[in-house]
């Protein structure tokens, strides 16, 4: 079994968010040892901020609530995958994923 290697990001692992039901990738964020163990408690998102250095619910103010289908972990124990149901906006802008400007599309 794969162990969460907190080590490498002083103490922070990157946060991949996926709606279950569209399959979109809705964010990016960061979890700490205590925003995990609050998602895994209250069956919502919770992640670490850089900015304000601080702990928070996702949706706790805007009501874009993410509720927690499953937590998974990469093959390296150093990413995390929150699979969930999203509540509104998932980018603070208003939209729907954080991943809407697109920089390049192939032919």
């Amino acid at each position: 079994m794969i162990e969460i290697d907190w080590g490498k990001q002083a103490g922070l692992l990157p946060v991949v968010v996926q709606d279950e039901e569209t399959k979109d990738v809705l964010m990016l964020a960061y979890a700490n040892k205590e925003a995990l163990e609050l998602t895994k408690e209250t069956g919502y998102a919770h992640y670490f901020s850089r900015s304000r250095n601080s702990l928070w619910k996702k949706g706790e103010t805007s009501g874009n609530l993410q509720k927690v289908v499953s937590v998974k972990l990469d093959c390296d124990g150093d990413t995390l995958l929150y699979i969930v149901n999203q509540t509104g906006a998932a980018c603070h802008t208003g939209e729907r994923t954080c991943f809407f400007t697109e920089l390049y599309r192939g032919v």
